[in-house]
């Protein structure tokens, strides 16, 4: 084994770093925060400096239950509103947040340990969410009113679901509760959402914020342990659909609970994207492909580049040109200027990359840069690169969910498709490729809900988002978000 012969890398702090602004105390419910029927908390915990931020409410049954009734009250007359009056009030929360951007960004920062690039963009992230589906909502497109059966004629109806309960998760806290409540409430469905019990400071700020613009009941937010909370979600008889961004495991556990009361479920879960480099392919560009898409967010991303296919006729060009860009990525604290990646979102995950790169070792691959945990306040691990990992290795299809990146090699086209495809996920890949003919061809022969050519984690708001396979089933983004919440009803009409 060869493994980084010294720490290459520092965190950069902010001698005074920002104080954030942190929101109400209590469960957010018919339109007003209010105390929760337990008195016990959370700690919030600001990754970067293992410092408490503040506690939140751990939620119980019945304030799930007191959730998913004001969303039941409310859900009638939001149903009954016009899609513009939806867009409108859409387009009020993109408003209120782009009023409150620094607020927010802030926020988030200390409550994941993100850069500010990373901050930044999720919060321009959720504010275009906001304004594509306000958009969305008032342009559905079904098959026109007429005759398909002799002297009948047939409407479709496109209805809200009803009550939908939201799981989000802790990697993106703002951005992933506006892909949800924004394609939810587009549809004119009402809903509990609840956020991860490590980063839910966001999504109650923008409670706060936005509680006069949204009437009650519409929105709720409870906070609590996913073994509590979230399970009471997925089996509540008075929620419709249950919708969740996690692991497989939530995903499995949120499916099984649903099934007793035949509820829809929307499941994006988690990803282990293959990259795959074929030998005509621009390198330089590829390796910064790797530097951007698989670090983004130190690695705590689903669709992450963390698994290089690389041909080898050009696997060791490759490695030299991936070292040295991931020899330079810059590591900070929320505050300390221009980093590209942050901590680890908690404790506990922190160990478990650890103990992931423990594994790696104990398979004797070999660790080209980094690998280490980094001195000093904070979940920080060093950007990551394990080089000449044999097929079927662990590394290969376990989803380690940090700064952590393996290349591998392949032969041929067919095998770099049968290897890239071996995996439960489906979320993401990527190709890289000169070849006009294989760039058309062999994405379409990958497993994934979506596959990039020359490029690696590029999102846009009017293209769906979700995954295959043990990834999930069901559309984030796009107007096909808004197909998965709501339901289509025909009505035949005799003329006869």
């Amino acid at each position: 084994m060869t493994t980084a012969e010294k720490t290459l890398f520092t965190v950069l702090r902010a001698e005074t770093p920002p104080v954030p602004a942190l929101p109400p105390v209590g469960q957010f419910i018919g339109g007003k925060f209010v105390p929760s029927t337990s008195s016990e908390t959370a700690d919030v915990v600001n990754p970067a400096t293992e410092g408490i931020l503040m506690q939140v409410p751990a939620g119980t049954v019945e304030d799930v239950d007191a959730a998913v009734a004001a969303a039941v009250a409310a859900k009638a007359a939001w149903a009954a509103t016009t899609p513009r009056d939806r867009s409108a009030v859409l387009l009020k929360i993109a408003d209120v947040i782009e009023a409150n951007r620094e607020t927010f960004e802030t926020l988030e920062a200390a409550n994941t340990g993100k850069p500010a690039a990373v901050a930044e963009d999720d919060i321009s992230s959720a504010i275009d969410t906001f304004r594509f589906s306000a958009g969305a909502a008032r342009a559905y497109s079904t098959l026109g009113a007429d005759d398909y059966a002799e002297n009948h004629t047939s409407v479709i109806h496109r209805e809200p679901v009803g009550v939908v309960g939201v799981i989000t998760p802790w990697n993106y806290p703002l951005l992933m509760a506006a892909w949800k409540i924004a394609p939810v409430l587009g549809a004119g469905n009402t809903l509990v959402l609840k956020p991860s019990e490590q980063t839910p400071l966001t999504t109650l700020k923008l409670a706060e914020l936005i509680a006069a613009e949204v009437p009650a009941g519409v929105i709720n937010i409870v906070t609590g342990p996913g073994r509590v909370v979230g399970n009471r979600l997925s089996e509540h008889p008075g929620v419709d659909l249950v919708a969740i961004t996690g692991s497989v495991g939530s995903g499995q556990k949120v499916a099984a609970s649903a099934a007793a009361s035949v509820k829809r479920v929307h499941l994006e879960l988690g990803g282990k994207a293959p990259f795959v480099v074929f030998d005509d392919a621009d390198l330089e560009a590829a390796a910064k492909g790797v530097r951007s898409a698989g670090f983004w967010n130190g690695g705590q991303e689903c669709g992450a580049a963390c698994r290089v296919l690389v041909h080898e006729s050009v696997a060791e060009k490759f490695t030299e040109l991936l070292v040295r860009e991931i020899s330079d990525i810059t590591i900070g604290a929320p505050g300390a200027g221009e980093a590209e990646i942050g901590s680890m979102i908690s404790k506990a995950h922190y160990e478990r990359v650890l103990a992931a790169l423990d594994d790696v070792r104990r398979d004797g691959l070999t660790i080209a840069v980094g690998g280490n945990a980094i001195d000093g306040p904070g979940y920080f691990i060093e950007p990551t690169v394990v080089t000449k990992v044999p097929a079927g290795a662990p590394i290969t299809s376990n989803e380690i969910f940090g700064p952590v990146v393996s290349v591998e090699t392949f032969s041929t086209d067919e095998e770099a498709v049968t290897r890239a495809n071996e995996t439960i996920y489906g979320l993401a890949a990527s190709v890289w490729t000169k070849d006009s003919a294989r760039s058309l061809n062999v994405p379409r022969k990958l497993d994934f809900g979506t596959v990039w050519v020359n490029s690696h984690l590029v999102i846009a708001t009017e293209m769906p988002w979700g995954g295959f396979k043990g990834s999930g089933y069901g559309r984030d983004l796009s107007s096909y978000a808004l197909d998965d919440f709501s339901r289509t009803k025909h009505v035949m009409y005799n003329r006869g």
